[in-house]
């Protein structure tokens, strides 16, 4: 059996595993036609079949071909598929001296918005979307689409997921398009951060998995500058990656020391 196959097959079990730990049964995600939430939607698909329901939440300033390809995605897989524009929210708030990255945030915390809406119309859980690479980096939006009570993908890197999309049979359409979080126009992640994924997943798998040091790195011919910047980033952006930090004041402290299993019998 094929290492994504393994992958595919362990992130299937999870997904119906934790989901039925909770007591419910159906799932929604927020589907950009991107690979992430492609490759997300693919593996709930498998795992909860009809009980899976995608989100489309595009605004004036998505582009056609995601709507597109989020739609060639669901008519490939027959996956369910309901659209809801953030266009009004986004239009009610006035966004005329925001910066692109403001507009970004705010748009991904509104899609977040309407997807736990409903979640919880559907009593359903929200998937997350997040893979590793981003979220070492801190390239995502807190509250908005790092939010989500379960993610299959966050401990793969975007490389990875690129090479499980290939084997889920995700549409070719969205595999070989840059990666882009479809903010604004013209937006591209990779344009964003400054390098390709694959020198950045290259360089987050030394540091982080391998645990080489920046002097191992640049011995092995990386740049400083990209050595430099993941490791900026992935500290910087730490408190991107845990609950709120609370201030200790008794014995027995939420997330310090008032912690249970999840999936606990009481």
């Amino acid at each position: 059996m094929s290492k994504y196959a393994l992958i595919s097959r362990y992130l299937i079990h999870f997904l119906r595993s934790e989901v039925h730990k909770t007591g419910l049964k159906r799932v929604v995600i927020g589907l950009s036609g991107g690979l992430d939430s492609a490759v997300v939607a693919v593996l709930a698909h498998h795992a909860f079949g009809d009980k899976l329901l995608c989100i489309a939440m595009p605004s004036h300033y998505s582009s056609a071909s995601s709507l597109e390809d989020a739609q060639r995605l669901c008519d490939t897989f027959g996956l369910r598929c309901e659209t809801h524009s953030i266009e009004p929210m986004l239009r009610a708030y006035d966004t005329s001296t925001l910066s692109p990255l403001r507009i970004g945030n705010l748009s991904a915390r509104l899609r977040m918005v309407t997807l736990f809406d409903l979640s919880a119309r559907e009593s359903a859980l929200v998937l997350g979307t997040s893979n590793k690479s981003e979220l070492m980096l801190g390239y995502g939006t807190l509250y908005g689409d790092l939010a989500s009570a379960l993610n299959p993908i966050g401990d793969l890197y975007k490389t990875e997921v690129f090479e499980l999309a290939r084997y889920l049979g995700v549409n070719e359409s969205i595999i070989t398009k840059a990666p882009s979080a479809d903010l604004w126009e013209g937006q591209c992640d990779e344009h964003e951060i400054g390098y390709p994924y694959s020198d950045l997943d290259r360089v987050l798998k030394g540091y982080v998995e391998s645990r080489m040091t920046r002097e191992e790195l640049l011995a092995q011919g990386e740049e400083a500058p990209l050595v430099d910047l993941i490791m900026g980033k992935i500290y910087a952006n730490q408190f991107k990656r845990t609950m709120p930090i609370i201030a200790k004041l008794t014995s027995r402290t939420v997330n310090h020391d008032f912690n249970y299993p999840r999936d606990i019998t009481h």
